[in-house]
């Protein structure tokens, strides 16, 4: 299909339905994907209609759109088709979805709900500073409905509790004497630290610069903005490229200083690795992309060099680890749960369910109640296996988790430093 936003053919509404039909039929021919999400149940229910009769010419406009409100990004469908790139079909049915959500933006408008949800840098930074009355009004049911009316995010959804108390104010305002000895022998990084981070789980952050530390490494924090996906979520691409822009100009000259970029954010670790590349296609891009790496993945790297610590200090015991969809699409392995094995007294139950929330869609009230459906099987394996703690690398999961579970996960950084006894 190609992602070229700077090409004529990207932004034509015909190509974009005949690159439609041509991947559907594919995905027809193939079912590998069958009952994957509910974008793929519902394209192949659509197409099995007696209306349609398995004909994907006689699927209309209204049918693509079905489809593509339904995908949120798990990015899933794209390791288990046999004909992505370089295969001669060319299949890649996530970046279809988003191309589909920008032509509609350009030419129907993006929608408030899509705005209000896109602009996570703006919204964190009136979150963090009146904290105290927006977690209230985030909790005061009458008032989330209201906001269910205007803004379409449902009442029921938990959202993130935000924090005066930014991860970027206290590493700007961190003593010199606080860090540990031996910082910088190891190497230097560079922070993507993400918006959820910054404003939501500062504590994910400081615990990230501690164990980092912990292992010799010098952590330094760029200037940065949101990674974009939530923009690309609601088809706002130009968005989504001023934000790349800006990103790659700071994080290349990092690089450029030494410096490897790390975040503890599986979809933020995501968009720098594969979408940058694709919606820039520069070679700064490429660059970033090449030098970015999960800060578990890099640890793991650590590990394998012989320069990981692993004088833990405390045990953690039973784990139920739930693996992030995004990270799967990174294909770089279990690296947190191999991490977290290395801790003496501790088991790793890994949990491979989508938890479906994803980016902006599981906020969303029309699918709400569907994400909670895909999150089912994640809900019930937590329950069964009663651990000790609850570990997610992804923020949006663990929303979707301490809703259907009543726990709230630790990010499996948090776990290393508390079993380093920082």
């Amino acid at each position: 299909m190609g992602f070229d936003v700077n090409s004529r053919e990207f932004w034509n509404e015909s190509a974009l339905e005949k690159e439609f039909r041509r991947v559907f039929d594919i995905c027809h021919g193939c079912r590998r994907c069958y009952n994957l999400c509910p974008s793929f149940s519902d394209l192949f229910n659509r197409i099995d209609e007696e209306r349609v009769d398995g004909d994907v010419d006689k699927l209309d406009k209204e049918d693509f759109k079905q489809v593509t409100d339904l995908c949120y990004q798990c990015k899933l469908c794209y390791n288990h088709c046999p004909y992505t790139p370089p295969h001669r079909w060319d299949i890649d049915f996530p970046r279809l979805m988003l191309r589909s959500k920008a032509v509609r933006g350009r030419f129907q408008g993006i929608s408030l709900q899509d705005k209000i949800l896109g602009r996570t840098d703006l919204i964190g930074r009136i979150g963090s500073t009146f904290a105290p009355v927006v977690n209230w009004v985030n909790r005061n049911k009458i008032l989330r409905r209201l906001i269910e009316k205007f803004l379409g995010i449902a009442a029921e959804r938990n959202l993130p509790p935000y924090r005066r108390d930014t991860f970027v104010a206290w590493f700007d305002h961190r003593p010199v004497r606080l860090r540990q000895p031996g910082v910088g022998t190891k190497g230097k990084i560079a922070l993507f630290y993400t918006c959820p981070v910054n404003y939501n789980y500062p504590e994910v952050g400081r615990a990230s610069v501690e164990v980092l530390e912990k292992n010799g490494v010098a952590v330094s924090c760029p200037e940065q903005k949101c990674c974009g996906m939530p923009y690309l979520d609601g088809g706002d691409i130009d968005s989504a490229l001023q934000n790349a822009r800006f990103n790659v100009n700071s994080l290349y000259q990092a690089v450029r200083d030494g410096y490897i970029i790390l975040s503890p954010g599986p979809t933020c670790a995501y968009m720098l690795k594969q979408e940058y590349p694709f919606l820039l296609g520069t070679p700064e891009a490429k660059e970033v992309a090449q030098n970015t790496y999960d800060i578990c993945e890099y640890l793991m790297k650590l590990k394998e060099q012989g320069k990981l610590n692993t004088r833990f200090t405390q045990t953690v015991g039973k784990i139920a680890y739930h693996l992030s969809c995004h990270l799967k699409a990174q294909n770089i392995g279990f690296k947190s749960r191999d991490l977290m094995k290395l801790i003496p007294g501790t088991t790793v139950e890994l949990l491979d369910h989508c938890s479906a929330v994803d980016g902006t869609w599981g906020l969303k009230k029309e699918y709400f109640k569907l994400s909670l459906k895909v999150a089912n099987p994640l809900l019930k394996g937590i329950q069964q296996l009663q651990p000790d703690a609850v570990v997610t690398d992804c923020p949006l999961a663990g929303l979707q988790i301490q809703y259907g579970t009543g726990i709230k996960p630790l990010h499996p950084i948090e776990v290393l430093k508390k079993a380093y006894g920082i």
